[in-house]
């Protein structure tokens, strides 16, 4: 029996492989200065803020602020914006382009004016292990998922943001979406904190592993309860999509079963395409025409 995990395990590598998500040698360190916001008609600030969780002391995330903030007295909602698996604060900016992608959306009026933040969510060690700068290869970022810098999402990010800038600090001006560990990680933030987000992306997802040796995974266990608690309630509004040819695939699908069992509000997309880049900048743009059309400024 226990050939079976290591069998599955070792297919598993070798699919993320194939589509350049595992790099077999150790990744590089990462540049960590200014993001660049030339050319913007928003503002681009790179934050540290303080996480009370075990790993380094502070983290930074990137903010981005559309334009007018600094003109005005508007309250903003605010998009949560995940990375994957070999990710860090800047992989949407870097391999996504996001920053043009919401100038265009929000100066065309194809969505609301919003603040976008992009934090760190890969688990370090300590102050060194993080100051170094270093991104994770995909294998170990998902033995390294077990909800430490979930669970204190809310807390550090969430109301860091509320407390820096000016957003509306309700559930209906919140949205959280990632792509592959992200959008694992966006679901069961929303399954944890019931009326904390309004919506949520979750793009070409996939499982969590689970451990019960380590009790730190409560925060992703008894997910099916969760959820049906949290849609008794006022149910975020998800948008589920993935690839035709992404190796994760069938996990969509049994999601897409899942909500629609709790008769849950969702968009369930299909495109084609595999786990790439190409389909969760169409997927961003997507969702972010889609979400806070009532928001009041």
């Amino acid at each position: 029996m226990r050939g079976k995990p290591l069998i599955l395990l070792a297919l598993m590598s070798v699919l993320l492989s194939s589509c350049g998500i595992v790099r077999l040698r150790q990744s590089p360190a990462y540049q960590s200065g200014r993001v660049d916001g030339t050319g913007l008609r928003g503002r681009v600030e790179a934050v540290r803020y303080p996480c009370s969780v075990p790993g380094p002391h502070w983290r930074r995330m990137i903010v981005y602020l559309p334009e007018g903030y600094d003109t005005s007295s508007c309250r903003y909602p605010v998009m949560y914006l995940l990375h994957g698996a070999r990710g860090y604060e800047t992989s949407w900016i870097r391999k996504g382009n996001v920053l043009h992608l919401t100038d265009s959306l929000f100066a065309g009026g194809h969505a609301v004016p919003a603040i976008v933040v992009m934090p760190n969510m890969n688990q370090y060690n300590d102050d060194y292990d993080y100051e170094n700068g270093r991104f994770k290869d995909a294998m170990e970022s998902l033995f390294e998922v077990d909800g430490i810098v979930e669970s204190a999402f809310c807390e550090d990010v969430v109301a860091f943001v509320d407390a820096r800038y000016r957003t509306v600090p309700e559930g209906a001006y919140r949205a959280v979406g990632g792509l592959s560990i992200g959008a694992m990680q966006s679901a069961y933030l929303c399954a944890n904190h019931p009326g904390m987000f309004g919506y949520v992306g979750v793009f070409s997802p996939m499982w969590p592993p689970m451990g019960k040796e380590n009790p730190r995974r409560e925060f992703y266990r008894h997910y099916k309860e969760k959820n049906a608690a949290l849609f008794r309630q006022q149910a975020p509004v998800w948008y589920l999509m993935t690839g035709r040819a992404d190796i994760l695939h069938f996990i969509s699908c049994g999601w897409h079963r899942f909500l629609q069992k709790q008769d849950a509000p969702h968009i369930y997309h299909v495109s084609g395409g595999g786990h790439s880049w190409a389909n969760w900048q169409d997927y961003y743009v997507r969702m972010m025409s889609g979400i806070f059309k009532d928001s009041v400024q």
